[in-house]
């Protein structure tokens, strides 16, 4: 028998599995002109007590400060740039939080990317190797990055870099073979994303099946997921029949991991699509608003904590917007 949670979860995959198939759910929606950057009326810049670069490299230091990146987008999932503190309110359970710092500058990122080197990728590869480079080509020019593929087993195949050409040598010589090791991937990327040089960090993976051939379990690496503090970004290429149990699921899995990063997990069944939704999300990473707060609770018992981030005080007129953050974090003993 199936437990509630896993249960419940099951449930969620086929609700992904159905908006993939038949309408596609917002926060998977994709269109030629994703990249349009959609500027508020009203900006103004960082109020007193903002993020800057140099904050945000030492705020490690900081135990008491959680750190919470956030994007903004409108319904037709341009980015939505130009709001200020005064616009956010930060919820630790249900009680709000006040924001002690806020910044909306393009901070540096430390950047891994995840790719799928298995054997169902040889139709699609092409594109994807041109979707990490038009990541990459978006990124700020102090961001570093690394690059793992996987297919039987994941392995590391550049180290931290700032130059994109170490990226696209390394792309150039990897040809699809073998299994999916998705988890396993995950998994070995957040332990190399402790050596990360800046506090801001993100993954993106990039694949088409749901994982076959991994040692860890799903349950390990959503824990280490929850621990890392690292937004995943998820690009699934699926066809619309799906041979095995794994593949059918692969769609939930990777909105799952996704959402309670905060970042956005995008389903696609068009290759071509690839490059234009990597650029999106390097357009993200530039775009994002990131709030710190010092918890009303400063009590340490190491428990998941649900964060809910809202917009408030708006100017009027403007369209339905969607916020993306990080959904919790555990408190850990000071």
């Amino acid at each position: 028998m199936f437990s509630r949670d896993r249960s419940f979860g099951l449930v969620r995959r086929l609700l992904v599995l159905a908006a993939f198939l038949c309408l596609r759910l917002p926060a998977t929606y994709a269109q030629t002109q994703i990249s349009e950057v959609h500027i508020e009326p009203r900006i103004q810049s960082s109020p007193r007590g903002s993020l800057g670069n140099s904050y945000l490299n030492t705020i490690r230091k900081h135990v008491d400060l959680v750190l919470v990146p956030v994007t903004i987008t409108d319904e037709m999932n341009h980015v939505v740039v130009g709001l200020n503190q005064n616009n956010f309110q930060v919820y630790e359970g249900k009680k709000p939080q006040e924001i002690k710092h806020f910044s909306s500058d393009d901070a540096p990122v430390s950047l891994g990317v995840i790719l799928d080197m298995s054997g169902s990728m040889t139709t699609k590869i092409e594109r994807a190797r041109e979707a990490v480079m038009e990541l990459l080509k978006a990124s700020n020019p102090q961001d570093e990055f690394f690059l793992i593929t996987f297919a039987d087993a994941p392995h590391v195949v550049q180290d931290f870099t700032h130059a994109v050409e170490d990226i696209q040598e390394k792309l150039s010589v990897t040809l699809p073979k073998g299994r999916t090791s998705l988890l396993d991937a995950i998994y070995l990327a957040l332990d190399k994303m402790k050596e990360a040089k800046y506090q801001r960090k993100a993954l993106l993976i990039i694949s088409d099946g749901g994982d076959n051939h991994s040692r860890y379990t799903e349950k390990e690496v959503k824990s280490q997921i929850k621990e890392a503090d690292v937004l995943i970004y998820s690009v699934g290429i699926f066809d619309r029949e799906f041979p095995t149990l794994e593949e059918f699921l692969g769609p939930g899995l990777l909105y799952e991991i996704s959402e309670v990063t905060g970042a956005q997990a995008y389903l696609l069944d068009n290759p071509n699509e690839l490059p234009a939704i990597a650029q999106h999300i390097g357009l993200e990473l530039r775009n994002q608003y990131v709030l710190a707060y010092s918890p009303n609770n400063s009590k340490d018992d190491s428990k998941w904590r649900k964060i809910n981030v809202k917009l408030t005080l708006l100017p009027r007129g403007l369209p339905q917007l969607r916020v993306y953050a990080k959904t919790g974090y555990y408190s850990r003993p000071q």
